[in-house]
């Protein structure tokens, strides 16, 4: 993601700055209305962060100049306390929403993503609805021709017409979303909205807002009514992603919509009738939540309907050179480049602890370091310095009843940890943290504190 600060406040922009790059999102600062509009005329930006209150051309006008350009970054306007009128008319303007100073950051990257998310994924509906059918793909988005996949799309076939609630498990990277949206494009309704949301990607204190809605002033800085995302999709799909995220308190509250087949905005007096078909999605041992009280019986019932289990890409080795075929051609253009036959062995002979996902991540690298037209066996292997562990036939194992060095320090004990995590998930930092039950920002500052600099940059 890469975002545009407007501020004329050089606290503001440098601390903002530093945030969202804690974050992972890239950001350029503007202190004027007259530079961000430089800024705009010169590059695109997935976002963009506009203060009220600027000198010289005021935030109004940029936002204005943004909507009379069609220019497509959605824009959160921040304001003083006494501007919130003007902010409520910057949403009227076209801003896709506002912050009142102080306001906590993290809030801002939550609505940054489901803002650029929702951009994005109304691209790719506009995009797939004047391509059509990806060619190679019979108009399918399940890649592969294992009999796991196979019998997958016959489970899918059954029931895409039948508006049942759908639980889908498996590992993290297995590919759930691809599924649900394969079910979606399989029904009746299939021109219809799909919607998804990560649960464990949204702070507790918003999470109702943003699944029901709310009124106006339903409480602090609640300047407009919002639709929750129940309402948005319509009659298409809500993908709940990490169910077995979501807190108790919302449990019982989406177990009664479920039941009831009606939602109230907060705030709200009314019901509004839904008519989303749910599918819900977890990487957890659902029924040990449940049997530990942390997750509703009644409400594991009501998701668990039909269930649907992905199996992991160590499972299906047939779809491996397939798909990555498909994720060569994704990533540099219509005709990908080709494997050659010790890339391709290699790949066969790795177990993918992070499924499709760390493929795709082991792809990427490898075309950023490709020499020709050919991916060969050294880029693959760029994985390992990126924190994976590819076989090499040379290694020997070793002995049955060696131990790791014992580390003499909290510290050493705490580093090897994180490295071990690391290193099980291929470098991917998110899985690391859920391994290892800390917070992703945890993980960032301890690699930063431990020098790890392979892991810095993926």
């Amino acid at each position: 993601m890469r975002v545009l600060i407007v501020d004329d406040e050089k606290n503001i922009r440098e601390s903002l700055g530093k945030y969202l790059n804690l974050e992972e999102i890239d950001s350029l600062c503007a202190e004027s209305g007259e530079a961000a509009l430089d800024c705009i005329a010169k590059e695109s930006f997935d976002a963009i962060i506009l203060d009220l209150k600027l000198p010289g051309i005021q935030g109004q006008e940029v936002l204005g100049h943004i909507q009379k350009q069609g220019i497509p970054s959605p824009v959160i306007m921040i304001s003083a306390h006494g501007q919130i009128a003007d902010a409520v008319e910057a949403l009227k303007t076209g801003a896709s929403d506002y912050l009142v100073k102080p306001f906590d950051p993290a809030e801002l990257v939550i609505r940054l993503r489901s803002l650029v998310e929702n951009k994005r994924r109304e691209n790719l509906l506009e995009a797939a609805a004047r391509a059509g059918p990806r060619p190679g793909s019979g108009g399918s988005l399940l890649l592969g021709g294992s009999p796991l996949i196979k019998r997958l799309s016959e489970q899918i076939d059954k029931i895409a017409g039948v508006g049942v609630t759908v639980l889908i498990t498996g590992e993290s990277g297995s590919g759930k979303e691809v599924a649900a949206r394969e079910i979606h494009a399989r029904g009746p309704n299939r021109g219809e909205p799909f919607v998804a949301v990560n649960i464990g990607g949204i702070h507790e204190g918003l999470m109702e807002s943003e699944l029901f809605g709310h009124e106006k002033g339903a409480f602090t800085g609640a300047a407009a009514r919002k639709q929750g995302l129940f309402e948005l999709a319509g009659r298409g799909c809500l993908f709940l992603d990490e169910i077995g995220e979501m807190p108790k308190s919302l449990q019982v509250k989406l177990l009664r919509v479920l039941q009831d087949r009606k939602v109230r905005r907060l705030g709200g007096v009314s019901d509004i009738p839904i008519n989303a078909r749910i599918i819900s999605a977890t990487n957890r041992d659902i029924e040990s939540l449940v049997k530990e009280g942390r997750f509703r019986e009644d409400l594991y019932y009501r998701l668990n309907v039909f269930r649907i289990d992905m199996p992991p890409l160590r499972e299906r080795k047939e779809d491996i050179l397939p798909l990555a075929a498909y994720l060569l051609a994704k990533h540099s253009g219509r005709a990908g480049p080709a494997l050659s036959p010790e890339a391709a062995e290699k790949l066969l002979a790795w177990p993918f602890p992070g499924n499709v996902r760390e493929l795709e991540n082991i792809l990427e690298r490898a075309l950023i370091y490709r020499e020709g037209g050919i991916i060969r066996g050294e880029d693959i292997d760029l994985h390992v310095k990126a924190g994976g562990t590819l076989p090499r036939e040379k290694e020997s194992p070793p002995p049955e009843n060696a131990a790791p060095a014992p580390a003499s320090t909290l510290g050493e004990m705490e580093k090897r940890a994180i490295v071990e995590a690391l290193a099980r998930t291929g470098g991917n930092r998110t899985r690391a943290a859920e391994l290892l039950g800390v917070s992703r920002k945890t993980i960032l500052n301890k690699i930063k504190l431990y020098k790890l600099s392979r892991f810095q940059n993926e």
